[in-house]
């Protein structure tokens, strides 16, 4: 199950990148050669990076991507590293990520209950949608940090 959503994490991202660089590249291309230009299609870049950014948050956790001291990581054993990556998981990522989801309800909610719109005109409408991807990202990502201990627990076992 976990695979599944890391590889369907993986996937979305890699569109949204696509999606993001093809919506550069027109706004380009209408600004510099058409002298025209976007406010949605502006605002369109920064919603698709932030959705690309938020659920490569959890994409990356399985695959080590993340960020650590990794000049000290990778001196250890993979069982300390197993030991560090359980306890950094449940210890700090899974909170935080707790504390995230608990904490964007209410500015998800409030975007959705008046109808949040862009404050420039010719924006884009609906802003609670890019503004339920911070609580949807940090789901998906508690739930990518339970395969990532289940990972390490195995690897503790293949260690003995």
């Amino acid at each position: 199950m976990f695979a599944k959503l890391q590889k369907y994490l993986g996937n979305i991202t890699a569109v949204l990148m696509l999606l993001v660089m093809l919506n550069v590249f027109i706004d380009v291309v209408l600004r510099y050669f058409f002298n025209t230009g976007s406010i949605a299609m502006q605002e369109m870049e920064w919603h698709l990076f932030s959705m690309m950014f938020l659920l490569g948050i959890a994409y990356a956790l399985n695959d080590e991507a993340h960020v650590r001291v990794d000049f000290i990581y990778d001196t250890l054993t993979t069982r300390k590293k197993a030991f560090i990556n359980i306890f950094g998981t449940i210890f700090m990522l899974i909170p935080f990520a707790f504390l995230i989801v608990y904490g964007s309800y209410e500015f998800v909610y409030d975007a959705y209950e008046y109808a949040e719109i862009s404050e420039d005109p010719g924006g884009l409408t609906h802003r609670w949608i890019i503004k339920f991807m911070i609580p949807l990202s940090f789901v998906l990502l508690i739930i990518s940090s339970i395969g990532y201990i289940l990972k390490n627990i195995s690897l503790l076992k293949e260690a003995k």
